[in-house]
């Protein structure tokens, strides 16, 4: 906008001088010269201004459509979602870019001097910002290496949640009670990521606690009892229930079994439920830390 008033102010200036020179030998001033002026500075950078502002308007929706079409077909083809969105947003950008760029030159700017700019204030900027530089090579290392896509459960940085979106500078989880987490990309290709996603099965694991006169083999019967009448338990895999460790309270003993990834919260709160139930039906205790307080009487007699 500060170029377009320019030009106009501009133009007017030397339509009034032009007047003025050709009326220097009278004292009224000639309008018909001025908008004459006017007109030629209209008809000539007026024009291209006006062309300039429909071609940015015309071809900025026509990038915006033509990415939002590709992006469409590649969802189609089954491309990888993670690579496909980072790369539309990566063209869609660029496409912008060389379309202002290129307006600029029409209307007759030095690209040169603009290109000597941009690149003068790339480099404060990236001094000024060397946390979100990093983010963004933080998202260029994760699409290509790909520790883990879109829709995977992950705990990194103190948080865990589902991958929702995986943008330039963070990336985006949503956590099991629905809130939503920014990660910088930074941190999160810098620090450990746990997916829980990349295989099929997961291991349920749990520990439960008897006291010392249980029946270590009727405890032991009883939980792999539960555990086969789990639906949810992979038969094909490995099953085992033994003895831990001697706790300073009881006796711990440890059920592992496989699921499918998305039966292990289901399976894991199901088992200790059923653990619970069944140790009560048979009267097995289940110790906790208590405290016992003795009370000792004792009489003084004095003189």
């Amino acid at each position: 906008m500060t170029y377009l008033f320019n030009k106009i102010f501009d133009g007017a200036v030397e339509a009034v001088e032009a007047a003025e020179a050709n009326t220097s030998n009278t004292p009224t001033f000639n309008w018909n010269q001025f908008w004459n002026a006017v007109a030629q500075w209209c008809a000539t950078v007026g024009i291209k201004i006006i062309v300039s502002i429909i071609v940015l308007i015309i071809f900025w929706k026509v990038i915006n459509l033509v990415c939002k079409k590709i992006s469409k077909k590649l969802e189609k083809g089954k491309a990888d979602p993670t690579i496909s969105r980072v790369l539309m947003t990566f063209t869609r950008v660029a496409l912008k870019v060389i379309l202002i760029v290129s307006i600029v030159g029409y209307l007759g700017i030095e690209t040169s001097s603009v290109a000597a700019v941009i690149t003068a204030s790339g480099v404060s900027i990236g001094l000024a910002m060397q946390g979100t530089l990093s983010n963004f090579a933080g998202g260029i290392i994760i699409v290509i290496m790909r520790p883990f896509v879109l829709g995977d459960y992950i705990v990194s940085n103190g948080e865990s949640g589902t991958v929702e979106d995986i943008k330039l500078f963070y990336t985006t989880i949503v956590t099991r009670d629905n809130r939503v987490v920014y990660i910088p990309n930074g941190a999160l290709a810098n620090s450990v990521i746990v997916n829980n996603s990349i295989k099929d099965t997961r291991r349920v694991e749990v520990v439960m606690s008897v006291s010392y006169n249980t029946n270590l083999d009727l405890a032991k019967n009883l939980m792999k009892k539960v555990i086969d009448n789990c639906n949810m338990v992979l038969v094909s895999e490995p099953i085992l229930v033994e003895v831990q460790e001697f706790g300073d309270s009881g006796i711990n003993i440890v059920s592992r079994c496989w699921v499918k990834k998305e039966d292990f919260w289901n399976c894991q709160f199901y088992l200790l439920k059923e653990y619970k139930n069944i140790f009560d039906e048979y009267n097995i205790e289940i110790p906790y830390n208590q405290i016992d307080v003795n009370f000792k009487n004792q009489i003084e007699i004095k003189k």
